[in-house]
């Protein structure tokens, strides 16, 4: 009997879900990279409270897909992605009619509810359109949609931010989750009937939760891989308004960050393969390694006087400094992300891999609450928002950005927030080092008990 061939053939409604994701993506993306400095300027919060809100959005932004998945189930993924988009683009059209803090939270409660949906549908038509002969090519292509709307999203922003203020961002994003919503009214026609995934319900998330997070050996996994998020976490905190109080307007955070998707795609299939007979956690000791240097590339510009020429190109010691550190954080996620999952199973209970599984990514969670209001603490006390300070300050501070004096005193040790994440990375390096020689030792006694 011939088997059957891999193919890239998939059925209309893979693409349709596929577009729908690039969009919600983009829009996600287009918004978060700009939703600190937005928060400071277009509704008046100052840096710490900023961190608050922001990271609470990230952290939510990755806890309410696992309630998420059985009510889309029960709704049916047509219902529940038109429910989703127009969520979506009410939520970020309120941040783009509305700056008051009321009104901007509403829309970012609506952006989390309507993004959680969005996740475990999509995932499912791509499951469910294709077999086991060719769902690696169709996450694979799923993967590459992700990365590309992550792309898109940034890369348009950056022009907007600079020539309309950044209170204009989210209507882009409204924009994009509009258009995703037509095209789920129009074209998307899933088999809901067919093949169904098997989901939760909000209880039994609840239980698979609490026995997952109960775990001693798991928790501590996921809280120590969370000081790796937080690290690249800092793309969407500290990052953006870092780089346009120490080099300018002018200066687009949103494109250094495409840096790090980028170098993924270029290397992560390599990694794959180097580290493919490597122990999980020796894979994962790389990456933690490599962290902490991000911070500290990023920290270099303090040492750089002047613009560095790079290839014929004249660039700012930040724009510089900020394009290494990002390309180490994507090299650093190309040797975790391969054995990451496999690295959490193995601390599951036999027979229980599949609910810590479902759970692994908690550490981002944990992640964006701490990166973000930590970032907000960092820069009211190395890098604060100009509006601030004195005007005399102010004054000095536009002329330093122009090049014509001197960076305030108040400005002196910016590049010390990095090392304050560069100190995170270090600290959890080394607890991973201590998990890892204390879950051998148990390991060894109970196998000789046995």
């Amino acid at each position: 009997m011939t088997e059957p061939k891999t193919t890239w053939r998939f059925p209309r409604t893979f693409w349709t879900g596929n577009g729908a994701e690039l969009c919600e993506r983009a829009a996600y993306y287009g918004t978060f990279i700009a939703l600190r400095t937005y928060l400071i300027r277009a509704v008046g919060l100052d840096d710490v409270q900023a961190g608050v809100v922001a990271g609470l959005f990230g952290g939510w932004i990755y806890l309410m897909p696992f309630f998420t998945g059985a009510l889309a189930d029960r709704m049916g993924f047509r219902n529940a992605l038109m429910l989703a988009f127009a969520l979506l683009t009410v939520g970020y059209g309120t941040l783009g009619f509305f700056h008051d803090l009321g009104m901007v939270i509403a829309g970012l409660v609506l952006v989390v509810i309507g993004g959680a949906f969005v996740k475990p549908v999509i995932t499912g038509t791509v499951s469910k359109c294709s077999d086991e002969h060719n769902r690696a090519r169709a996450f694979s292509i799923f993967y590459m949609v992700v990365n590309i709307g992550s792309f898109t999203g940034k890369t348009i922003v950056a022009p907007m931010r600079i020539q309309m203020g950044v209170e204009t961002v989210p209507f882009f994003s409204a924009a994009a989750a509009l258009v995703a919503l037509i095209l789920v009214a129009l074209v998307y026609r899933p088999d809901d009937d067919n093949g169904a995934a098997q989901v939760r319900t909000f209880r039994e998330t609840l239980q698979g939760m609490w026995m997952a997070l109960s775990n001693l050996r798991f928790l501590s996994l996921i809280l120590i891989t969370a000081g790796f998020w937080a690290i690249q976490g800092q793309l969407y905190a500290a990052m953006p308004d870092y780089v346009l109080r120490m080099a300018g307007e002018a200066y687009k955070p949103e494109w250094y960050a495409n840096i790090n998707p980028l170098v993924v795609v270029l290397f992560v299939v390599l990694i794959t393969q180097l580290v493919r007979s490597w122990k999980p956690e020796i894979s994962i000791l790389v990456a933690m390694c490599l962290i902490p240097f991000s911070a500290l590339a990023m920290a270099g510009s303090a040492w750089i006087h002047g613009h560095v020429n790079v290839l014929g190109i004249s660039l700012h010691p930040i724009t510089l400094m900020m394009i290494i550190g990002i390309a180490i954080q994507g090299l650093a996620e190309c040797f975790l992300s391969p054995k990451w999952l496999e690295f959490a199973s193995l601390q599951a209970p036999k027979g229980k891999e599949g609910t810590y599984l479902g759970f692994a990514h908690m550490n981002s969670f944990f992640a964006n609450i701490f990166g973000f209001v930590l970032s907000g603490f960092l820069l009211t006390k190395y890098c604060p928002e100009p509006s601030t300070l004195s005007e005399a300050v102010r004054q000095q501070h536009t002329l330093a950005l122009a090049g014509q004096g001197p960076m305030p005193e108040v400005y002196a040790q910016a590049h010390y927030l990095w090392y304050a994440y560069a100190a995170v990375g270090l600290v959890s390096l080394a607890a991973l080092g201590v998990y890892i020689g204390v879950t051998r030792r148990l390991d060894r006694r109970r196998a000789l008990a046995v």
